[in-house]
């Protein structure tokens, strides 16, 4: 996803009000919360957050949220992610990377025919334990806290998908590869399983994210852009304005009467096609809108009482949208 011709609705001169998304390039070695904090202070604005952590690092696609654009970060994480990386065979460490403690180490083999099949075994549906330097929690903490602390817990495994992964060039005892995977995977534990698998053991050398589905590297502000004395203008150039980026959900419209009730919380009656829109999808499945296009709430349709038609219920009610006082 790219700016559309909606960019210029984040005003340069309204930067407190903005709500949109601003995909960064995130260098490698500074966390997903500096870039965050880094976008705050330099846009200033009062809320951000980023839409799925990447590993200090890594380097590539980084999308922030910004203002009521962080109520909905839920819309674009399930996406497919897509990352470039390095492989060095020949050895095992205790991050699953080379920065790492080593554990042992061995010949490398790095064969071209034989890590094609092995990768083509690992591709589809299938589960993967969490590394212990994951962000994930355990009994309250983050599983890196546990392993700073030298502590290893059982993990369980969870489900993934691993839509491709091809191998781009060879150069012993590395080998370059892009994959192209489900969001939670993690690419360092996908190398050190293909290791464990052809024997040699295997660590992540680099690692860069281009594409967080739907949205690419392409677009993202390079991180030198921050500085630039004019946010207004990156936003302007950059950024995907909130109702553009909710184009990737099922809309409803509602006239003025309709756009009334739903910013006092009501749901409203709308009339929807068959196949146009899921009933029951979720709180967050489709985006209300008025008859300008301006994204209202995210919401669920579902069916009225006594099967007399359909009810928009909002969920997500965004603050230009709330109505106060008495109704006219």
């Amino acid at each position: 996803m790219t700016p559309g011709p909606a960019a210029a609705a984040i005003a340069p001169g309204d930067l407190s009000a903005c709500a949109g998304l601003l995909p960064v390039d995130k260098p490698a070695g500074v966390t997903s919360q500096d870039v965050v904090d880094r976008v705050r202070r330099r846009l200033r604005v009062r809320s951000a957050g980023h839409l799925g952590t990447l590993d200090p690092g890594a380097s590539g696609l980084l999308v922030i949220a910004i203002g009521a654009a962080t109520r909905c970060a839920m819309v674009w994480q399930g996406g497919m992610k897509t990352y470039e990386g390095v492989a060095r065979f020949g050895l095992a460490t205790d991050t699953q990377d080379t920065e790492g403690r080593v554990l042992r180490t061995a010949e490398p083999r790095v064969d071209e025919h034989e890590l094609r099949e092995a990768v083509a075994a690992m591709t589809g549906d299938r589960t993967q334990v969490p590394p212990m330097v994951s962000a994930l929690k355990q009994g309250g903490r983050r599983l890196y806290e546990l392993a700073r602390r030298g502590e290893t817990v059982e993990r369980e495994p969870r489900p993934i998908h691993v839509e491709s992964w091809e191998w781009r060039s060879f150069d012993p005892p590395d080998a370059s590869f892009r994959v192209r995977c489900s969001g939670g995977t993690y690419v360092r534990t996908l190398v050190h399983d293909l290791g464990e698998r052809i024997g040699c053991g295997a660590a992540l050398a680099a690692l860069r994210r281009t594409r967080s589905e739907p949205f690419g590297i392409e677009a993202a502000c390079a991180w030198q852009d921050l500085d630039a004395p004019d946010a207004g203008t990156l936003l302007v150039r950059i950024g995907i304005p909130l109702d553009h980026a909710l184009g990737v959900l099922p809309a409803v419209t509602l006239d003025e009467a309709g756009a009334e009730a739903l910013g006092r919380g009501r749901p409203v009656a709308v009339e929807v096609a068959p196949g146009a829109a899921p009933i029951g999808a979720g709180e967050r499945s489709i985006v209300i809108r008025d008859r300008d296009g301006r994204a209202l709430a995210l919401g669920e349709l579902r069916p009225a009482p006594g099967g007399g038609g359909t009810l928009a219920t909002p969920q997500v009610v965004f603050p230009w949208a709330v109505r106060e006082g008495k109704p006219a």
